[in-house]
């Protein structure tokens, strides 16, 4: 399932930077920014179910993982990122794996994989019982008897579910952070997407603030004292 949205929350200040600051420089700025953000303690929860949590300050390494991975996304640093990812690092479901097709992904714009990337890290960290570390938090949370594949988590809190496809649509109900379940079908180019909340609800909300609970997630862990991304993966 391919994303429906992506959030490039890590942007270059090349273009802000001045005269007087080489473009190495400004990189080397943005990525300290990125890497001091994901070592700060967690800020305060947004509301909402769903909200990006933190559960992985306990897992030895994984904050040093992370800040690398946060580095390596806001520079778009191609050979940092590849010696982040496992040599057998999985892709898709089809067979697709290893560290010379993640560098072809990484170049292919079909797969939008930077600003996909750029959103995963956002997302919060859930841990696993054995160590390893998810990207995004929500998608190792029980769903229950949701259909993942055909479900959407809002990004945001009181995001409006209006009952018409316009900003200027009237609101049903503010959402936050919470799942909710695709009406229809998908289009790729619509501003809007018609959804049906928990209990019943349907209306529309803004494709920016749509994200899938099947879309991209990074799994990662230490093998042998090195840390490293072993999936990167989007369907179920």
């Amino acid at each position: 399932m391919r994303h429906l949205v992506a959030v490039a929350v890590f942007p270059m200040v090349l273009a802000a930077c001045s005269q007087e600051n080489a473009p190495s420089e400004a990189i080397s700025k943005a990525a300290d920014k990125v890497v001091e953000q994901v070592q700060a303690p967690p800020p305060k929860l947004a509301k909402g179910p769903y909200a990006p949590r933190d559960e992985c300050g306990d897992v030895k390494g994984a904050a040093e993982f992370r800040a690398a991975l946060a580095r390596a996304v806001s520079t778009r640093d191609t050979d940092a990122l590849i010696a982040l990812a496992a040599k057998d690092v999985e892709l898709d479901f089809g067979g697709g794996s290893g560290t010379a097709e993640l560098r072809k992904r990484l170049a292919d714009p079909t797969y939008d994989l930077w600003d996909e990337l750029a959103t995963l890290v956002t997302l919060g960290c859930a841990k696993s019982e054995v160590g390893g570390i998810t990207l995004p938090w929500y998608f190792a949370q029980d769903f229950g008897e949701l259909d993942v594949l055909n479900s959407i988590i809002v990004m945001g809190e009181d995001v409006p579910l209006r009952e018409t496809a316009d900003a200027s649509g009237k609101v049903i109900a503010p959402i936050s952070w919470d799942a909710v379940t695709l009406v229809g079908s998908f289009k790729p180019d619509a501003a809007f997407h018609q959804v049906k909340t928990s209990d019943g609800k349907v209306g529309f909300i803004e494709a920016d603030k749509l994200r899938p609970i099947a879309g991209y997630r990074l799994l990662a862990s230490s093998r042998d004292g090195k840390w490293s991304f072993t999936t990167l993966i989007a369907g179920d």
